[in-house]
Formats: C-alpha cells, sequence, structure tokens
C-alpha cells in the first residue's frame, strides 16, 4: 500500500455508489491511460484503477517509454481487464489519447493520469453527471474548492489565464480548462478529428467541444501535483502552444 492512500475512501465510495453496475446503467466505462516514463507509478496507478471496481475496461497506451514503463506493461497485458498498446516511439500524450479512443469499447471514457496526480477515487463524482443525464462531458476542476497540494504557483496563474482566454473565445465559463481529468461519451469523440500530438489535447479538445455545443458539466476534485523535480513533463512553452490552439480552433475545425 502506497503511504497515505487511504482505502477507507475506497469502501465509502462503494457504499456510496450501491451497486457499481448502476452508475451508468446498461453502459461500459473505459479508462484511457496514456504513459511516457511512468515505472514508479503505473502498477499502482492500474491497482487504484480497478480497485473502484466501476471500469470495465482499462486501455494503457505506452508511448514509447524507455525507463522500464514498456516492460512491466507487457507483463499486465491481458491480465483482468488491462489491455496495453505500444507506440513504438514517443509521439507525445494527446497521440497516445487518440490511439486509446480509437481501441476503446466502452460507451464512457475516462482519461487517467499515469502519475498519481489525479485520484481515481474521484470517479463516482465525475461520472453522476452523465448518470443524472445532466452533460455528455464532464470536467473535474482543480479550482472549484476541493482539497490540492498547494505547489506550482506559475502553473496555476497559466491554467487560469488559458482558460480564460477559452471563456472569452468560446463564451462559456469553465473554472478549469486544462484538467487532465475529462470524462465523456465515446460517441463525443467517434467523429472529431483531433491533431493534438502534445499537451495541446486539452485545448484541442475543449474548443471542438464547446463549438459543437456539447453538454459540458464541471465538478470539483482533490488534485496532488507533483513537481518537476518529481517527473512532472509540461513546461512553459506547451502554454505557448495551448494559447495558439484556442485561438486557431477557433476559426477553424
Amino acid at each position: 500500500m502506497v503511504k497515505g492512500y487511504d482505502y477507507t475512501w475506497i469502501r465509502l465510495s462503494r457504499k456510496m455508489i450501491g451497486n457499481c453496475s448502476d452508475i451508468i446503467q446498461g453502459m461500459k466505462i473505459t479508462v484511457v491511460i496514456p504513459v511516457y516514463n511512468e515505472a514508479k507509478t503505473i502498477q499502482e496507478i492500474l491497482r487504484r484503477v480497478q480497485n473502484m471496481d466501476l471500469v470495465h475496461e482499462i486501455v494503457v497506451v505506452d508511448d514509447g517509454s524507455t525507463d522500464g514503463t514498456r516492460e512491466i506493461l507487457r507483463e499486465l497485458d491481458g491480465s483482468g481487464i488491462v489491455r496495453v498498446i505500444l507506440h513504438e516511439r514517443n509521439l507525445g500524450k494527446g497521440a497516445a489519447l487518440v490511439t486509446g479512443f480509437r481501441h476503446a469499447t466502452g460507451d464512457i471514457i475516462i482519461i487517467q493520469d499515469a502519475d498519481l496526480e489525479y485520484d481515481p477515487r474521484e470517479y463516482p463524482n465525475l461520472l453522476a453527471p452523465i448518470r443524472e443525464g445532466k452533460a455528455d462531458v464532464v470536467y473535474g476542476s482543480r479550482f472549484l474548492g476541493a482539497g490540492r497540494r498547494p505547489i506550482l504557483y506559475w502553473n496555476m496563474v497559466a491554467n487560469k489565464l488559458l482558460t480564460f482566454v477559452t471563456n472569452l473565445l468560446y463564451n462559456n465559463i469553465l473554472s478549469d480548462m486544462e484538467t487532465g481529468y475529462k470524462v465523456f461519451r465515446r460517441n463525443v469523440v467517434e467523429n472529431m478529428v483531433i491533431h493534438a500530438r502534445r499537451f495541446d489535447f486539452e485545448p484541442e479538445f475543449t474548443a471542438k467541444v464547446l463549438k459543437r455545443k456539447v453538454r459540458v458539466y464541471e465538478v470539483p476534485i482533490d488534485f496532488n501535483p507533483r513537481d518537476y523535480s518529481e517527473g512532472k513533463k509540461i513546461k512553459a512553452w506547451d502554454a505557448v502552444i495551448a494559447l495558439w490552439t484556442l485561438i486557431k480552433y477557433r476559426f477553424m475545425d
């Protein structure tokens, strides 16, 4: 057990949601996990996802890892609900997600990072607006008052600025466009051409969802960000690319 991970919350979550098969009646849930050099955390995040007992399928896309992640995943491929797809070289998070979407068979897709920043115990909260018929896409917002580790001030500023630009360009009131927790019905992306290869996936996906007037809902989530010394990958230049992506897709498909 990883220190600090309270499995009591899992038991309470299960009690709260009742029978897991009733979360989204008659629908399968796929979790897509893009992975690049996460040998230290990949087994733990897979265990946490499976411990929630909500998921029918986990599609892990290794994006050309060189730190031993691929070897770990080869051993796990086909065990239980885990399916592993291997990119021969590093193409970027966006490309890994597109591959994962293409292989997903569930009716609902949950994007899950492999670095333990986002907690699968949030799944019932994230799925609720879809179950209740309020939304087709749900964003887990890090800025709606839930708990978080207070680090990386300038990352927060960049996130808020990009969210502000999103709202300005697309006439919306999102609080966290850049969140990694995005949950949606698979049909939302079935006919969506996604060009993003890196972290520009977040603004491109958001821009296209908002332009299509898809029903979006936000819920608060806890967030435990890691520092750059712990392996965080997103860089300042990615914020510039995200800004350009938001502007570009405001005026083109």
